[in-house]
């Protein structure tokens, strides 16, 4: 793909995750594409990976995809962005807090063709779950 079609199905993305379209979003994942996610672990398979979107925009009805930057090497991209959202139904076995969540994100992709064949989600997960109460923890000394 080139750069312009890179950005371009980066728009489309940020689209889709503002519409909360779990299929547009997994449409752009090859057959066979694998997500490595601290929420989901290895995701195999379009299904699977629709299954976590659509779990996310469920406990989350609110959710909100910020791209913060977009750094793009050949086949290999990387978003960095912010992911909000009030904790509104179940996520994990834990039932809605009513809490929002800020989370900063970075989503790296490896393209092949015109679709992502792999992606590795990184994710402030324990602020994540600070911000939801399941985990407490102090501001630190001298701050």
């Amino acid at each position: 793909m080139t750069r312009e079609e890179i950005v371009a199905l980066l728009a489309r993305r940020e689209a889709a995750w503002g519409a909360h379209d779990a299929a547009a979003l997994t449409a752009d994942y090859a057959t066979d594409a694998v997500v490595v996610s601290p929420t989901g672990g290895v995701l195999e398979g379009r299904a699977e990976i629709e299954r976590i979107f659509r779990m996310w925009f469920t406990a989350f009805p609110d959710l909100t995809f910020a791209t913060e930057d977009v750094l793009i090497d050949g086949d290999k991209v990387a978003v960095l962005c912010h992911v909000g959202g009030t904790h509104a139904g179940e996520f994990f076995g834990l039932s809605a807090t009513g809490r929002r969540i800020d989370v900063s994100s970075a989503f790296i992709y490896r393209l092949d063709g015109d679709r992502i064949a792999h992606e590795r989600r990184v994710l402030d997960f324990t602020g994540l779950l600070v911000q939801v109460g399941v985990l407490r923890a102090k501001p630190a000394a001298g701050m």
